[in-house]
């Protein structure tokens, strides 16, 4: 797979995670995964005052959008586990699966392209690579959370 494609998957494992974990999470706790995202992105973007003023807004439409279209997808993806189902059920499911990561490819060209024109690429290359160590660090705290509640 291309870089690309990799990008895409991380940064849709990461949704699912974030979505996950949202609702795993009291409000107390998702604000204070939200801050931490947030406050990680600002360290390692260096915006610029009027850079954050336009920036913030545009990522959190951003977010709100792929956090709806992710939430479709893990709808989507229990109803296709329902193997009881009709065939003709599984492919309208699987098409509208389909039709729904497209979605989600689509919003990121577009989002792309209205961060570059508040960010430079190197702070958009940053960002993406920012997001995913943030995923990253989400889960390993949650397997160590984990690790220590069993028996």
């Amino acid at each position: 797979m291309n870089r690309l494609t990799n990008l895409r998957w991380l940064v849709f494992g990461a949704g699912l995670l974030l979505a996950t974990v949202a609702t795993a999470q009291t409000k107390p706790g998702l604000q204070r995964i939200q801050n931490a995202k947030i406050g990680l992105i600002t360290n390692r973007l260096n915006l610029t005052t009027e850079q954050s003023q336009q920036f913030w807004p545009v990522y959190n439409e951003y977010e709100a959008k792929k956090q709806e279209v992710r939430l479709a997808i893990r709808r989507l993806n229990a109803e296709t586990n329902n193997l009881t189902a009709s065939d003709e059920r599984i492919l309208s499911d699987l098409r509208e699966l389909m039709s729904l990561r497209q979605k989600e490819v689509d919003l990121d060209k577009d989002y792309m392209n209205r961060f570059l024109k508040i960010i430079n690429v190197r702070q958009l290359a940053e960002l993406y690579k920012t997001e995913q160590q943030f995923t990253r660090m989400l889960l390993e705290k949650l397997n160590r959370r984990d690790a220590n509640n069993q028996p």
